[in-house]
């Protein structure tokens, strides 16, 4: 286990992040005492549609002063929208220790650090009380993860009784292998993708019950093909993805819109409750 770790660590790792967006938004001509979460918000959300997806997924579920667990927070772009938009207090969890001090210097320079904190951890062993939290937030996690069951066990056992999870993610659509690298992995050893049937059925096991679900799969699609438009045009963004995956951002990108358009990958996003939530209340 400590090896798959290992190797997920370094499959996101690059050395100082958060000084290399400062010194780009600063050629951009941002003020660093005046940085805003749309300044950073091409680079802070790490997973396809970025910032657009988030805020559509907020729509479908009441946040308002909840308490957030943001598992897989990344640079904690998400987290920072919760915290500012609904009052929530965001808890982020990540793997990567370079994301996680990344992801508290962003929330001081944008002034959320009173409703955000991030913490270096193992999505597999929660450092969390039982029913610590209303909400269990995560996107573009769990492809990394091959003892889904545990992961899912844990998110359930940290939400309240009345807790919700919300996700967006990648699965595995056909039995054909996807091409890599991709932003998760850059080849099989570490990529986990399974069926989105699986994966419900597996929550339907735990005890969790599907409230919704949405197909991304072509937004997500027409996203990547539009960001491609634009680096044509434009050429690479100055503050964007390729801040972490450098050289090979192209290419993984490309992989994703390949995968999708030959049919082997889809994305959903989803809401599911706890079992309990209707058990409590007679339904």
């Amino acid at each position: 286990m400590r090896n798959s770790k290992s190797q997920i660590e370094k499959q996101y790792y690059k050395a100082d992040i958060f000084e290399d967006i400062c010194k780009k938004l600063e050629q951009q001509g941002v003020d660093l005492n005046k940085v805003s979460r749309s300044d950073i918000s091409g680079v802070d959300e790490f997973h396809v549609q970025g910032a657009a997806i988030s805020n559509e997924i907020v729509n479908e579920i009441y946040l308002k002063d909840t308490k957030v667990l943001d598992v897989g927070c990344g640079l904690g772009g998400p987290s920072r929208m919760l915290a500012d938009r609904f009052n929530c207090k965001v808890t982020g969890i990540d793997l990567c220790d370079e994301y996680i001090r990344t992801a508290q210097k962003l929330s001081e320079l944008t002034g959320l650090t009173d409703k955000t904190e991030f913490i270096h951890g193992d999505a597999l062993n929660l450092p969390f009380k039982e029913s610590s939290f209303d909400i269990v937030w995560t996107q573009h996690v769990q492809m990394n993860i091959a003892d889904k069951d545990k992961f899912y066990s844990e998110i359930k056992r940290v939400l309240n009784d009345e807790g919700a999870l919300v996700y967006y993610d990648i699965f595995k659509k056909g039995k054909e292998e996807v091409n890599y690298p991709l932003p998760w992995a850059n080849n099989a050893s570490i990529s986990f993708l399974e069926s989105i049937q699986l994966v419900d059925a597996l929550l339907d096991d735990l005890g969790f019950a599907k409230l919704q679900t949405t197909d991304q799969t072509n937004k997500a699609k027409y996203s990547l093909i539009n960001s491609f438009e634009k680096i044509k045009r434009n050429g690479l963004p100055k503050l964007g993805l390729n801040v972490l995956m450098g050289n090979s951002t192209n290419k993984k990108l490309v992989n994703i819109l390949k995968g999708i358009e030959e049919n082997k990958i889809e994305l959903q996003s989803g809401i599911y409750r706890k079992k309990s939530a209707f058990d409590n209340k007679g339904l």
